[in-house]
């Protein structure tokens, strides 16, 4: 990152370089851009504003280490701020949306198995075949939610 980089302080939008420590010493470096959280998604390189990672070094500017007690991690150092990350084109608000809603559409299709065998263990007969499926479809790839 260029030498710029080392005046600009951690705020949204920031692609940020940062080395995590843990008790064992052992470095990990990230590198991400800051978002508001409807729009983090960390395995894209997206950091929510209110984790606790962006909570420490926002405000703070490149070079900086800071006690960062998560888990067994103990510091975090700013190796590099550019004062712009990467766009997310994603909805990932959206996609949490699809994937809350697939699981409770699950949750309910377990819900009116459960009551069909107890209906059926207490007064037999009830015919689980008559139990409409489709009110209950189950995306198999819930995680890709489609942009409308």
């Amino acid at each position: 990152m260029p030498d710029s980089a080392q005046n600009l302080q951690v705020k949204p939008g920031c692609l940020v370089e940062v080395e995590l420590f843990s008790q064992t010493g052992q470095p990990e470096r990230l590198t991400f851009t800051l978002v508001a959280d409807d729009q983090a998604d960390f395995d894209a390189g997206f950091l929510g504003l209110s984790t606790p990672l962006a909570k420490t070094i926002l405000g703070r500017m490149a070079g900086v280490t800071l006690p960062y007690r998560v888990g067994d991690l103990k510091a975090v150092k700013i190796l590099a701020v550019q004062p712009q990350g990467r766009e997310q084109t994603e909805d990932v608000a959206a996609r949490r949306q699809a994937t809350l809603d697939q699981a409770v559409k699950h949750s309910d299709s377990v819900n009116a198995m459960i009551f069909a065998g107890a209906v059926n263990s207490k007064w037999g007969d009830y015919d689980f075949g008559k139990l409409d499926q489709s009110q209950w479809e189950v995306d198999q790839n819930p995680g890709k939610a489609k942009k409308e």
